[in-house]
């Protein structure tokens, strides 16, 4: 078979849908070697995470023609042009791994297309009015001419049908692996360099992800403060930071625990790992996420998980993660309370969340993916 894929992400993205876009490919090489794939993008960095899937020889990259680079109409290409492209003769599958695909498209292809939130739909007010038209025109178009589409959680599956109308059996989930990086034991020289790069203490809380209302951080120190003062320890907060910063920091200093609150900004993502294992305990307090990828990153990196109830994190958490109502900071004073307490409980949320992990490795996602393929 041969599979063509927007690649745009994948050359040019390294968080989010960069990492995922690698991934896939990744599997793809790695546990469907038969087959011949084609990247097509606007633009591409060098990086050696790149020069890894592209120096494969089954691997072709596809790149649009001298006029578009010279008249700065590249995303035009990504959105129309490619479909001209004549290397598409050569495909049997077409896969828009970021939420889109290009319009014209042969109607020959097969078209399969990953849709990962449509948080833009549900928390309007977080976004701008005209990134949430052209987010949602482009999400739909995909959906409506996709054969096949690839929801990354159950809950972006429901999102999917209650906001765009696709039909059920349209639907596939087929849930995302964290990168590779997590999962391994990170040697304690690099653990301690992490430690003093970064002025972490001996034992602190995590938290990952942008630092915006959605996220929910705010809950997480209002728990904090009411932990028992012997029981304390401080919040790591690695992300990129937004105006909700300052409303984390107000209230966190109103409470007397602002000496307790450690931001971490514009961390490099190969320190992530370190940074993770080093941590007691991980708390992810978000209202909604598409899956809740620092979740999994978290149960691979043998940080046990407290994460909310509802949406999509019991997919991404499993039965070995502790959940709490994200709208009531004692139930998670209590989570962190009680794993500080019992470590027996820690080490068996850390040995069977691990088990549950299996099943988003590199293997089984690729298995899935390509029963989509042949299914469109």
């Amino acid at each position: 078979m041969n599979v063509g894929f927007d690649a745009k992400r994948l050359f040019n993205n390294f968080t989010g849908l960069g990492n995922y876009s690698r991934f896939v490919v990744n599997a793809l090489l790695d546990h469907e070697p038969e087959n011949e794939y084609y990247l097509y993008t606007p633009g591409k960095k060098s990086h050696p995470e790149i020069s890894a899937i592209t120096s494969r020889p089954n691997v072709k990259v596809v790149l649009p023609p001298k006029l578009y680079s010279i008249t700065g109409t590249s995303s035009l290409w990504r959105s129309w042009g490619m479909s001209y492209e004549d290397s598409l003769q050569q495909l049997d599958v077409f896969h828009g791994m970021s939420q889109e695909l290009p319009r014209n498209m042969p109607k020959r292809i097969r078209k399969v297309v990953t849709i990962h939130d449509l948080i833009f739909l549900r928390f309007p007010r977080l976004y701008k009015s005209i990134d949430i038209q052209i987010y949602k025109a482009k999400a739909l178009h995909a959906c409506k001419s996709a054969d096949k589409v690839v929801a990354i959680s159950q809950q972006t599956a429901e999102d999917i049908i209650s906001f765009f109308g696709i039909p059920e059996s349209k639907i596939t989930v087929v849930y995302q692996g964290c990168h590779p990086q997590f999962c391994g034991d990170v040697a304690k020289d690099v653990l301690l360099a992490a430690r003093r790069r970064y002025n972490l203490p001996d034992r602190y809380l995590l938290n990952v992800g942008t630092v915006e209302e959605r996220k929910n951080i705010l809950m997480a120190v209002k728990a904090l403060a009411l932990v028992p003062e012997n029981l304390r320890i401080p919040i790591v907060i690695m992300g990129r930071e937004t105006a909700y910063k300052r409303e984390v920091v107000n209230v966190a200093a109103t409470l007397g625990i602002g000496h307790l609150i450690i931001f971490l900004h514009n961390v490099p993502f190969h320190d992530f790992p370190a940074i993770y294992q080093a941590a007691h305990l991980f708390l992810y307090p978000s209202l909604f996420e598409g899956f809740g990828i620092p979740v999994v990153e978290a149960i691979e990196s043998g940080v046990p998980v407290i994460t909310s109830t509802g949406s999509c994190f019991r997919e991404a958490g499993g039965p070995s993660s502790a959940y709490v109502d994200p709208s009531r900071p004692e139930d998670l004073t209590y989570q962190i309370v009680r794993l500080s307490e019992d470590e027996s409980a820690r080490q068996q949320m850390i040995h069977e969340g691990r088990q549950y992990a299996t099943r988003f490795q590199p293997a089984q996602i690729a298995s899935d993916l390509f029963r989509v393929y042949r299914e469109a």
